[in-house]
C-alpha cells in the first residue's frame, strides 16, 4: 500500500480529491446563503402565498399536492386509511415522516428549505467533480468554459420555477432531492449512497427507476477501487442491492399501513392514470377524449413510450453517462403521467453543469423565449378557462403543448450540441464546419 502512495497514479488521486472538496468556496456559500434567505422571505412576509401557489395546476399535481398530503395525514391520524378514497397517492414512508412532525407551519417550510439546500450542496458537488467535461471515455474540448460550481447552485436556486416549486410544497422537492444526491455520490464513485437514494426517489415517485441504467454506468466510470469487477459483476451486484433496498422500503411501508393496498394507490396511480386533474403534460386531455375501449392500449403504449428511450440514450452516450441521465430526466419531465415545472426545475438545473456545450446549440434565444411565453400564458388561459369561462380545457392544453414541444426542443437541441462537443473531439479538423444531414 505504501508503494502505491507513491507512483504518479495516486499522486493525481490525491490532489483530486481536495479539488473535489474545495467545491464549497465562499462564492458557494454566499449564494446557498442567499437561495436561503430569499426562500425564507417569501415564507415570512407572504403567508398566504404558499397556499396560492400550492393551488396551481402548473406546480402541485394529485401525487405530490401539499393539500393532498395534509388530507392523508389527517385520515392516518384518525385511524382512517388515506388510500381508501382515492385522493391519497403519496408513498407511506413520506406520510409517516409528516405524521411524526409537529404540525407547524415554520417547520414544514423550514423542511422544504432544506431540501433545496441539500439540492443546491449536491448540484455543487457534481459541478466540482469535473465529470460534466471530463470522463475516462471524453474530455471536452470546451472544458474551460465550464462555469464555477457556485454558478450551478445560484441557477438552481434563483431560478423562478425552483423557488415556487419549493413556496407551494409539492412533495416533488423531496425526489428531485433525492435524485440529486444519488448523482453526487455516483460521480464520486460511491455505489451504496448512489442506488439506496435512487431506490428512494424510485419508491417516492415511481419514474427515477428509468435512471437506473445511465447510473449504473456513471458510478462504474467513477468509481476508483484498484480491483474494479468487470462491469456485468459490478451491474449485477448494483441491481440486486438496487432491489433489496426498494423491496425493503415497501415492506416497511406495509408495516405501517397494514396492507399492501399503498401500492395501487401509490404506484398504480402513475400507470393507470384514474385522476384526469389538468397538469402540464400531454396525457390529461388525451385521456379525457379517449374512448374507454382504447384506453389500456393506450396507456401501455405512452408508458413504453419513456421505456423505449432508455436503451438508446445510454448506448449512444455511453462515453458520457452523466448527460445520458440528463436527458432522461428531461425526456421524463416531458412525457410522465403527472409532470410540473419542478421537474423542468431539475432538468434546466442539470442542464446548467453542460453549459461548456451551449454555444453549439442552434435555438437558444428562440427556446428561452418560447419557454418565457408558456410560462406566462399558461396560467393566463387556465383562469380563462377555470375562472372567467371565457374559455375551454382546449385554451389551456394548448398552452401545455407548447411548453411540451419547447421542452422537448431544449433536450433535443442540448442532445445535438453533446453530440456536436464529442464529434469535435474525435474530428478536430471539423470544429467550425456545417453539419448537413444526408
Amino acid at each position: 500500500m505504501n508503494n502505491k502512495l507513491k507512483g504518479p497514479k495516486t499522486a493525481v488521486t490525491e490532489k483530486a480529491v481536495p479539488e473535489f472538496e474545495s467545491g464549497m468556496d465562499r462564492k458557494c456559500l454566499l449564494a446557498i446563503g442567499t437561495g436561503i434567505l430569499l426562500r425564507l422571505i417569501f415564507f415570512t412576509a407572504f403567508p398566504s402565498l404558499p397556499t396560492t401557489l400550492a393551488q396551481r395546476v402548473e406546480i402541485s399535481t394529485p401525487v405530490t399536492s401539499y393539500k393532498r398530503l395534509q388530507e392523508g395525514i389527517y385520515l392516518y391520524t384518525h385511524g382512517v386509511s388515506p388510500y381508501d378514497g382515492g385522493v391519497f397517492h403519496q408513498a407511506p414512508l413520506l406520510l409517516s415522516l409528516f405524521t411524526i412532525l409537529p404540525s407547524s407551519t415554520t417547520i414544514t417550510n423550514l423542511l422544504y428549505i432544506l431540501a433545496d439546500l441539500l439540492s443546491a450542496i449536491s448540484l455543487v458537488q457534481i459541478a466540482a467533480s469535473g465529470v460534466p467535461a471530463t470522463t475516462p471515455h471524453h474530455v471536452s474540448p470546451r472544458k474551460a468554459n465550464t462555469w464555477p460550481p457556485w454558478a450551478i447552485a445560484a441557477a438552481f436556486l434563483f431560478n423562478p420555477f425552483s423557488i415556487a416549486t419549493c413556496i407551494a410544497r409539492p412533495t416533488i422537492v423531496f425526489t428531485n432531492c433525492i435524485v440529486l444526491h444519488a448523482i453526487a455520490s455516483a460521480v464520486q464513485g460511491r455505489r451504496a449512497p448512489a442506488f439506496i437514494s435512487l431506490a428512494m426517489a424510485s419508491y417516492l415517485s415511481l419514474y427515477p427507476v428509468l435512471l437506473f441504467p445511465p447510473l449504473l454506468l456513471l458510478t462504474y466510470d467513477s468509481s476508483k477501487s484498484p480491483s474494479r469487477p468487470s462491469i456485468q459483476t459490478f451491474a449485477i451486484v448494483t441491481t440486486v442491492l438496487f432491489t433489496t433496498v426498494l423491496l425493503t422500503y415497501l415492506k416497511l411501508s406495509h408495516i405501517l399501513t397494514g396492507s399492501w393496498e399503498f401500492v395501487a394507490s401509490t404506484y398504480g396511480v402513475h400507470l393507470l392514470l384514474p385522476d384526469l386533474t389538468p397538469n402540464v403534460g400531454l396525457w390529461w386531455y388525451f385521456f379525457i377524449e379517449m374512448f374507454d375501449s382504447f384506453r389500456a392500449f393506450f396507456l401501455c403504449l405512452f408508458q413504453l413510450h419513456l421505456l423505449i428511450y432508455v436503451p438508446g440514450i445510454c448506448l449512444r452516450l455511453r462515453k458520457q453517462p452523466l448527460f445520458a441521465l440528463i436527458t432522461l430526466v428531461g425526456i421524463s419531465s416531458i412525457f410522465k403521467s403527472y409532470p410540473a415545472i419542478g421537474d423542468t426545475t431539475l432538468y434546466l438545473s442539470l442542464l446548467a453543469l453542460y453549459n461548456h456545450t451551449f454555444p453549439p446549440m442552434r435555438y437558444t434565444f428562440f427556446l428561452a423565449a418560447a419557454l418565457l411565453y408558456a410560462s406566462f400564458l399558461g396560467p393566463a388561459f387556465y383562469y380563462l378557462w377555470v375562472y372567467a369561462g371565457s374559455g375551454n380545457a382546449n385554451f389551456f392544453y394548448a398552452i401545455t403543448l407548447v411548453w411540451s414541444i419547447v421542452n422537448a426542443l431544449i433536450v433535443a437541441d442540448a442532445l445535438y450540441a453533446v453530440l456536436r462537443d464529442e464529434h469535435e473531439t474525435e474530428r478536430p479538423e471539423l470544429i467550425g464546419k456545417d453539419v448537413v444531414q444526408i
